[in-house]
């Protein structure tokens, strides 16, 4: 069997798709990634074939973290998207001439690359490394930052809420999706429920009880996140050895300026704790002196979660699903993109803390560490559901199905 992968120039949304792929690559499959330029050694150091994303898609990058507002924020987010479409189908179709694939798997924010795949009748996926842009099955809005509330008060506030974010879906996910259709030669959407499950298949990396109840179609699959990590570039950790608690703290995989959260908790933990942390796409040198914490830009996160005791991070699904995996409670301090809506989630199925962008001090992140420490019940119960799934091994059965 052939594989082929097409991500998104962000490492939060190659890292969930490489668990599957090198499981079918263990079962023998032949696997192609195509992904972000600085990830293509790393694909190849765990033996499968890569190449480059366009430049052209690249080039367009992310500027929602200069938004001061949720929807404004969302908004610039799906713009970049938009404006990627276009460069993803000739991209992708150049990929595929050159692979011949069996079965084609697209992240699920390359909206040119999924328009190519259903125009083509490919047998195709989606990657779903973020929570489905839906309401749940109760009513709880997506993209708002809001958990489940009951009766009387919850179906009122949600259908409210849902009047929002239907309105942003009209704005700006359906321009995005469009923007992929017309590149692709195929019809555009008139309303936002129709591009929702359109591939035969969507891998989604979580599970109950960290994501709400859903009504969801036979096309999706849970599996709960992938544990790979990246062949390391900083070196491994070499970690302090007293018996203070250990926290990892993890800025964002793509640039958003969330360097105050590495520097919240280098002032207001390492007393108490011993601190690792991975600053990614802020400059180590811009914290100053970490004392004796360890601080680099990418260290491979799982030898650290064996022995950590919480996770302080922004709230990418990533970081924060990976650490429940290891079931370690996680302090988020969401600074913006779908993550108001993990720590929300967080939050609900009591396996962590919430600290406020906007209230975000070095005192007020070491009461929400000190509280999250205690959450590792709710944390083993997420844990129980991601394995409960039956992982990577789930995913290569459904893509190996679906490739016949």
């Amino acid at each position: 069997m052939r594989v082929l992968a097409y991500t998104s120039p962000a490492r939060g949304h190659l890292t969930p798709m490489m668990g599957p792929l090198l499981e079918l690559h263990r079962r023998g499959a032949e696997v192609h990634v195509r992904t972000l330029a600085a990830s293509v050694e790393s694909v190849r150091a765990a033996g499968l074939e890569a190449a480059p994303i366009a430049p052209a898609i690249e080039a367009v990058v992310h500027d929602d973290h200069e938004a001061r507002v949720q929807m404004t924020s969302g908004a610039r987010s799906f713009a970049t998207l938009r404006r990627r479409a276009k460069h993803e189908v000739p991209d992708l179709e150049a990929a595929l001439e050159e692979v011949g694939p069996d079965v084609v798997l697209v992240d699920s924010t390359t909206f040119g690359a999924k328009a190519l795949a259903e125009r083509e009748g490919l047998r195709w996926a989606v990657s779903q490394p973020s929570l489905l842009e839906e309401a749940a099955a109760d009513g709880t809005p997506f993209g708002l930052g809001v958990g489940p509330l009951g009766p009387p008060l919850g179906p009122l506030r949600d259908r409210a809420l849902g009047v929002l974010a239907d309105g942003f879906d009209r704005r700006s996910r359906l321009p995005a999706v469009n923007a992929g259709r017309r590149a692709a030669g195929l019809p555009p959407l008139a309303r936002a429920a129709e591009f929702r499950h359109r591939a035969p298949l969507t891998i989604y990396y979580t599970a109950e009880p960290f994501d709400y109840p859903r009504d969801l179609p036979p096309s999706v699959v849970m599996v709960g996140p992938s544990l790979w990590d990246p062949a390391p570039e900083d070196g491994a950790a070499e970690l302090p050895t007293d018996d203070r608690p250990l926290v990892l703290v993890g800025c964002s995989s793509e640039f958003q300026d969330d360097g105050a959260i590495a520097a919240a908790a280098l002032a207001g933990l390492r007393d108490r704790y011993r601190v690792v942390v991975t600053t990614a796409g802020v400059d180590p040198a811009s914290l100053g002196d970490p004392g004796d914490a360890v601080v680099a830009r990418f260290l491979p996160h799982v030898p650290i979660l064996r022995h950590a005791d919480a996770v302080v991070c922004h709230g990418g699904m990533g970081i924060t699903q990976k650490a429940l995996a290891f079931g370690v409670p996680v302090c988020v301090v969401p600074w913006g993109r779908d993550q108001l809506d993990v720590a929300a989630h967080v939050v609900a199925s009591g396996c962590g803390t919430r600290v406020s962008r906007r209230r975000l001090s070095p005192t007020r992140l070491a009461a929400a560490v000190e509280k999250a420490l205690a959450c590792r019940d709710g944390a083993a119960r997420v844990k129980a559901g991601f394995e409960a799934t039956g992982g990577v091994a789930t995913a290569a059965d459904r893509l190996e199905a679906l490739a016949g």
